[in-house]
């Protein structure tokens, strides 16, 4: 068996970006003090120009973003997902969101975020992000994004950059799992099927894709076959694969690094509930704030909230009986 490979999110963010820059002279990137955190420093270095680091003003961020992109620019504005959206869903709503000129609905401005969930670790509760899905799926003509990997996040900057529209893209704090081949490819409102199974739906979204795809491969050597399922596209949301799936499996467990109240699988449970549905049940932060842990201890703040293979596993084995 090969060795796990990990990859970092936000070093191919900033590595992307510049890509995009060199062959799109309209796009302008945007930070909030967090430029260097979020590795976007590196645009600001080739193009000057284009680059702007507002401070630590986040509604600013956003506004500023948004005047941009009514310019006519592609704004690619990025912070830690604690402050954007926590600080500015105004902003973002009536700035970003809400202008439509023409047939267009909204301004091209990309929020690309990291430092999501609780995988922040030692910040603690007051910067673990665990509702800005539930925020930004909520606003009107907003596009919401959660890459699983770093291969996800390459291939999807690309793809927001070429897109007209308000994007909301969260990426993890630490180095991740490398999930996906780097021929895959990644299409908004779709998502895609790591393993096929007839017993039961996996879907996970984000850094707990690698969780599922461990569950599958534990349940598999107890004869039970999982679909799992990499929704890194929450809005809009994959219907027809989540349909098939629950006609095809008969039951769908949901994995998050997110608070279960109106996030991922919440719209799972909401597409279900209306076209085929089956017993499902949500894995994630239930309802509580995340709290400090060293980066060695995040392991056990996961398995404190029941974000694991193992508790994926046991769902997987109860859930089985209700169909």
């Amino acid at each position: 068996m090969s060795e796990q490979q990990f990859g970092d999110m936000r070093t191919e963010y900033g590595k992307s970006l510049i890509e995009i820059g060199e062959q799109d002279q309209n796009v302008v990137v945007l930070g909030a003090d967090t430029t260097d955190s979020l590795k976007t420093a590196g645009f600001g270095k080739k193009f000057p120009e284009r680059f702007f680091n507002v401070g630590i003003a986040e509604a600013n961020l956003v506004s500023i973003a948004a005047g941009l992109a009514y310019s006519g620019k592609t704004s690619f504005a990025s912070t830690y997902a604690i402050f954007l959206p926590g600080r500015c869903v105004d902003q973002i709503r009536n700035a970003i969101a809400y202008p439509s000129r023409e047939d267009k609905k909204g301004l091209n401005v990309k929020l690309v975020t990291s430092h999501g969930g609780i995988t922040v670790g030692a910040d603690g509760g007051s910067h673990q992000q665990l509702e800005d899905i539930a925020i930004m799926r909520a606003i009107p003509n907003m596009r919401v994004l959660i890459p699983a990997d770093s291969v996800s996040v390459s291939k999807l900057t690309w793809v927001i950059a070429q897109e007209y529209g308000p994007f909301y893209m969260r990426m993890a704090r630490s180095k991740t799992p490398i999930v996906h081949s780097e021929s895959q490819q990644f299409e908004i409102g779709k998502s895609i099927t790591l393993r096929d199974g007839s017993d039961c739906t996996i879907a996970a979204t984000g850094t707990t894709v690698k969780l599922a795809l461990d569950a599958a491969d534990s349940l598999k050597q107890e004869g039970i076959s999982c679909r799992v399922i990499d929704s890194f596209s929450i809005k809009p949301i994959d219907v027809e694969s989540l349909e098939k799936a629950a006609r095809d499996t008969g039951s769908i467990v949901t994995c998050e690094e997110h608070n279960i109240m109106g996030g991922f699988g919440s719209a799972v449970a909401e597409v279900i509930s209306e076209l085929y549905p089956v017993p499902i049940r949500r894995i994630g932060v239930r309802d509580k704030f995340g709290e400090s842990a060293r980066d060695n201890e995040i392991p056990q703040l996961l398995e404190k909230h029941g974000i694991t293979s193992i508790n994926i596993t046991n769902t997987v084995k109860e859930i089985r009986s209700k169909k």
